[in-house]
């Protein structure tokens, strides 16, 4: 009986430290941050640590960060009173890129087919903090010789007046490499342009009073919208330097230690001020600068079916893109369809400068003589600070061919009237003569007839006349129906100036917009890339064609400066017939 108690203990006791020994093995997979908060130009170091080896290590996508080292292994193992440890640990040098709160995701191992993840870390990310200086660290030379400066023009202007600004990197002693924005400067309440910087030179300049080298990193035209202290927001940087160290080669030469330098242009603030109420024309729609204005008709004289392009043009230094151009008023006997725009307009560090265009297609109705009244241009003139108007002469458009209406007014009160004057009758040559007894008309049978007649012709009459209103009612109808007229002018127009490039792409873009028109129903306004891809294929026109469409739409404003022979053109005739008759076939 004793033994047996005393087998039953040594079980006990054996059970106790397998359970033990389980418990010891229980698998450990964590991470440990050296701080959980950091300033933004701090490092910071994650370490991944398991109790077992673990395969398969997943680390997180450090999303907010910028790994600078890592991942780096260590691996120990020892033994202690005759048991066993085991440490694994992956370990990274992160530098964050954005200030708040950022999380750190999980990493994953895999363990005897188990998957083990780490718990995710918050880390507090603050200001940039000025960090005490080691004299006998390298990193001075590139806060002494490192500088990202704004260079702004004029800081004190007027609304939609242009200002330029100009970021440039300073540089003394060190070398620089590449760099990454951290901080895009954002231009709220200004209409911005980049100017393009094909090639990064670095040019000799004085900084400081001191020689430095610099390159123009990033240029901008901008120009205000509204008055007041308008702020412009910093350009942040991070950029790859080389330092000169205190160690040296075997042959004597210094040593250069990478690292990496952030600098910031700082935030600037421009005054605005509002453009003077004295003197202001009513008719002014913010056109700043100088600038000329001109009003030109293709033609005064036309024959019955032709039509004319009237062109509001303004020339000149300024802000072109933002105002819009007069609109021209026109007699009723004249319609005039909605502007085709165009603009030729460069943007140089100086400002906007060159042409934009609405052009206008008139066609008549009547015979006749029509004025188009002056139109009337103002800008504000910033040499002379004043306002200054343009008025247009009047233009007279002679319709030489086509209906003359029964009573057309024109606009100097002149009055077309067409009467018919019956000076003579003809004498009868021939007797006619009434029976004696004849009856009565009233109640005979053509009496009846003609009674009748007026009742019976009403419903025709009532459907006759509400099928002219509704045609004359169809604004939209009648608009497709002159666009399909007018892509095919357009058409005849670009074949006769098959001979004159430039003039022949003018007139085949026409007629390409007009047809779209026609088909879609939509105005200029409307006929974006996307919105007319889009639109097309709602309509079931086919991908290839639609594609062949915009490319051919898009190659008329570039092929009327490029170099082309006249093959080129006469290929471009034709696909434009054959893709306007695919869509005419496709469209639905």
């Amino acid at each position: 009986m004793q033994s047996h108690n005393l087998k039953m203990k040594k079980y006990f006791v054996a059970i106790v430290f397998l359970m033990c020994g389980l418990i010891s093995a229980q698998v450990q997979f964590e991470a440990r941050v050296s701080k959980t908060t950091l300033a933004l130009n701090e490092r910071l170091r994650v370490d991944f640590m398991m109790n077992v080896d673990g395969d398969n290590f997943a680390q997180p996508s450090f999303e907010g960060f910028r790994i600078i080292a890592g991942p780096s292994q260590q691996v120990s193992q020892s033994w202690v009173n005759g048991r066993s440890s085991f440490e694994k640990a992956y370990s990274y040098f992160l530098l964050p890129n954005q200030k708040g709160t950022i999380v750190i995701k999980s990493a994953a191992i895999e363990y005897n087919g188990q998957i083990y993840r780490t718990a995710p870390i918050k880390i507090n990310v603050t200001a940039a903090q000025e960090q005490p200086r080691d004299p006998n660290d390298s990193q001075i030379a590139a806060d002494d010789n490192l500088y990202l400066v704004a260079d702004v023009s004029k800081d004190n202007l007027y609304v939609n007046e242009p200002t330029t600004v100009v970021y440039k990197l300073y540089f003394a002693n060190i070398g620089i490499s590449n760099f990454r924005e951290l901080n895009k400067p954002k231009y709220n309440d200004f209409w911005s342009q980049n100017i393009e910087i094909k090639q990064l030179v670095a040019e000799e300049g004085i900084f400081k009073g001191q020689n430095y080298r610099y390159i123009v990193l990033k240029k901008v035209v901008l120009y205000p919208q509204k008055s007041g202290k308008l702020k412009i927001e910093p350009l942040s940087l991070e950029i790859d330097v080389q330092l000169p160290s205190n160690r040296r080669d075997m042959f004597g030469r210094m040593l250069l230690t990478e690292t990496s330098k952030r600098v910031s242009a700082g935030s600037k603030t421009i005054n605005v001020k509002p453009l003077p109420e004295i003197g202001k024309p009513d008719n002014f729609s913010g056109a700043v600068g100088k600038f000329d204005f001109k009003v030109t008709p293709s033609k005064n004289n036309l024959k019955n079916g032709e039509s004319l392009d009237l062109i509001v043009s303004v020339t000149g230094k300024g802000n072109l893109k933002l105002f819009s151009l007069p609109k021209p008023e026109v007699p009723n006997a004249l319609e005039m369809y909605d502007p085709v725009h165009s603009e030729d307009i460069s943007t140089p560090l100086s400002g906007m400068n060159g042409k934009t265009i609405d052009s206008y297609t008139i066609i008549p109705q009547y015979k006749g003589n029509y004025p188009i009244k002056p139109l009337q241009f103002s800008y504000f003139d910033l040499d002379s600070r004043t306002y200054k108007t343009i008025s247009s002469p009047e233009i007279m458009v002679n319709v030489l061919e086509g209906p003359t209406p029964v009573d057309t007014t024109r606009a100097d009160g002149n009055k077309n009237k067409n009467a018919i004057v019956d000076h003579f009758r003809p004498i009868k040559l021939k007797t006619e003569l009434n029976e004696i007894n004849k009856k009565d008309f009233l109640g005979s049978n053509l009496f009846y007839v003609l009674l009748f007649i007026p009742f019976l012709l009403l419903p025709l009459l009532i459907l006759f006349k509400n099928k002219r209103e509704a045609l004359a009612g169809d604004i939209s109808g009648n608009r497709i129906r002159m666009n399909n007229r007018l892509a095919k002018k357009y058409l005849s127009e670009a074949k006769k100036q098959i001979k004159n490039k430039e003039l022949f792409y003018i007139a085949l873009e026409k007629a390409m917009h007009n047809f779209l028109k026609a088909k879609l129903n939509i105005e200029t306004s409307e006929m974006s890339k996307n919105n007319i891809q889009e639109l097309l294929l709602s309509r079931n026109a086919s991908e290839e064609t639609v594609i062949e469409f915009i490319a051919l739409t898009e190659n008329c404003e570039i092929a009327r400066y490029a170099p082309s022979s006249s093959v080129t053109i006469q290929q471009d005739f034709d696909k434009a017939v054959f893709i306007i008759s695919e869509l005419e076939k496709q469209i639905s």
